[in-house]
């Protein structure tokens, strides 16, 4: 019984000493293969980055697919013991917003983003970049011209525009920040909020129920045109539906999808190491070629569905401004639609 016991306790000493020499070591010395994603993203978007960052880094990717709301408060819940190593997704005020649950990382790779879509805050990389647009069913629209927003107060598309709730869809909330911008020059002018005024009266009181429902009623030939986002418009387009993406003229603002490695985070060097793909040439590209997103790098390739950015007039966002007044706008934005829906 004696030389039994003594066994089975060097056995327990020995496991002991192999979990500290083997299972101890550390992200840090290339010993994990695993990552932990957690990502809003499309399947189409994980599709063309993760199979291949999978085969040139020999590294095991496990995907947690949600909204980036319920994403971003699952690692506030799980901050003193992360589960996830890098969030893969999310909008600029979000990260924001959120700055403490993130690690500083600027990537090698970030001195190859195009000017205005760099790490500047020193904890979240730019990937993507969407643009609000206008979505035209080209069968219903006929000899209505649609070229921007001020095309959208003509009498003709009365209750023809499908938008959604700025208070409850973010690519709304992009849009109304966009015509302030674009119809006011800033998002407290009178001139800004007298043209969504005057577009509200146009909607004749119908509000999509969310932003994909906007897209998808004009593609369905329910709605004439829809301020959407520019991703799931040029899909139709490339799907043959019988639509145009328009580029409003009086300017679109392109605002970045961005991504972050986790604070405290198990699989650190790995983190780094998707970060760096995800704005590497090759993930840039496939980006660019295989979705219907925009890529960010200066020498990324796009598909012919995509229109060059050169194309477009382009005007910028105060994106720290919008973030930190998005209550305020919102409110203003509800009282005025409670105003004229009456």
């Amino acid at each position: 019984m004696k030389k039994w016991l003594s066994t089975l306790i060097m056995l327990t000493m020995l496991v002991a000493v192999l979990a500290a020499c083997g299972g101890g070591k550390s992200d840090t010395a290339g010993s994990s293969n695993k990552l932990v994603i957690y990502t809003p993203n499309s399947e189409a978007m994980i599709n063309a980055l993760i199979p291949s960052f999978e085969k040139q880094t020999g590294i095991t990717v496990e995907l947690v697919s949600a909204g980036s709301g319920e994403l971003i408060k699952r690692i506030q819940s799980e901050k003193s013991n992360p589960y996830a190593d890098v969030m893969f997704g999310g909008a600029f005020a979000l990260f924001h917003d959120n700055a403490d649950l993130f690690e500083k990382y600027v990537s090698p790779n970030d001195k190859d983003l195009i000017d205005g879509h760099s790490n500047t805050t020193g904890f979240m990389t730019p990937y993507v970049s969407d643009g609000s647009v206008l979505l035209v069913n080209t069968n219903l629209a006929g000899d209505i011209q649609i070229n921007g927003y001020e095309d959208l107060l003509n009498p003709a598309l009365k209750g023809k525009i499908a938008m959604a709730d700025p208070a409850n869809s973010s690519s709304a909330f992009a849009q109304l920040t966009n015509m302030l911008k674009a119809m006011g020059g800033d998002y407290d002018s009178d001139a800004g909020w007298d043209y969504v005024a005057k577009l509200l009266e146009n909607l004749d009181g119908k509000i999509a129920g969310g932003s994909s429902k906007a897209h998808k009623s004009v593609a369905d030939g329910e709605y004439v045109v829809a301020l959407t986002y520019e991703d799931p418009a040029v899909s139709y387009v490339k799907d043959g539906a019988p639509v145009k993406v328009v580029y409003p003229k009086e300017g679109a603002v392109f605002l970045d999808a961005v991504a972050g490695i986790v604070k405290g985070s198990k699989n650190q060097e790995n983190a780094k190491k998707f970060i760096d793909f995800l704005i590497s040439k090759e993930g840039q590209d496939a980006l660019g070629q295989e979705t219907t997103n925009r890529p960010l790098r200066k020498d990324a390739a796009i598909g012919d569905f995509m229109t060059p950015i050169d194309k477009i007039n382009v005007i910028q966002e105060d994106v720290a401004y919008v973030a930190a007044n998005k209550p305020a706008i919102v409110e203003r934005y509800t009282d005025l639609f409670t105003k004229i829906a009456k």
